[in-house]
């Protein structure tokens, strides 16, 4: 059985930076409405404070939908479209956000440096990550945020995490590599078991 909550019981609140407030709105409140609708969520917005509160529409909401509509916020706050927001409502999807200045300090210089790093000329690094591990990638101000399923989504914070160290990206290519096959045979051989029981 599914958990439950009771209106008013559950409240979640998301920060979200003013400027990313348009993005979660969109033109016509359309994206809210949507949100709403597909998490059976109720959003109340305060603009002044900048931020979300999240409720459940009824006693049959399950738990999870009201935490679903919680990490849809977050990644519209942390940079990403809606778009590809929406993901984060399939079960098996998951957002993660590292903050580089827990990570390596507050300074400016080694924050683009490390940005740089991770995004590659021309964006080419981020979007090598994003292809290779079937995620998806926001940098935005200091935050690095991936989207995927938990395992890819573990495999691209892992190669993140070593271009933020300053391995090589041949030595981060590699790992991704072997990575994405050991996932891809493990994948493989559980699926092959699944339909030989």
């Amino acid at each position: 059985m599914k958990p439950q909550v009771l209106p008013g019981v559950l409240k979640l609140y998301v920060r979200i930076p003013p400027e990313r407030v348009k993005v979660l709105v969109g033109s016509r409140n359309e994206v809210i409405k949507e949100l709403e609708a597909r998490t059976q969520t109720k959003i109340y917005l305060d603009e002044v404070n900048c931020y979300a509160t999240i409720e459940p529409t009824s006693p049959n909401t399950p738990v999870i939908n009201v935490m679903k509509a919680r990490e849809f916020i977050n990644a519209i706050a942390v940079g990403f479209t809606p778009e590809k927001a929406w993901r984060l409502l399939d079960e098996d999807q998951i957002l993660i956000v590292i903050d580089l200045k827990k990570v390596i300090g507050d300074s400016q210089n080694h924050l683009t440096r490390v940005k740089g790093r991770v995004i590659g000329e021309d964006g080419r690094v981020k979007k090598n990550i994003e292809e290779i591990t079937g995620t998806y990638i926001s940098i935005y101000e200091d935050f690095i945020a991936i989207i995927g399923d938990y395992e890819s989504a573990d495999v691209a914070r892992n190669a993140i995490e070593m271009l933020i160290q300053g391995r090589q990206h041949s030595t981060v290519y590699k790992y991704l590599d072997k990575a994405v096959h050991e996932l891809k045979s493990k994948r493989t051989s559980s699926l092959w078991y699944s339909d030989h029981r």
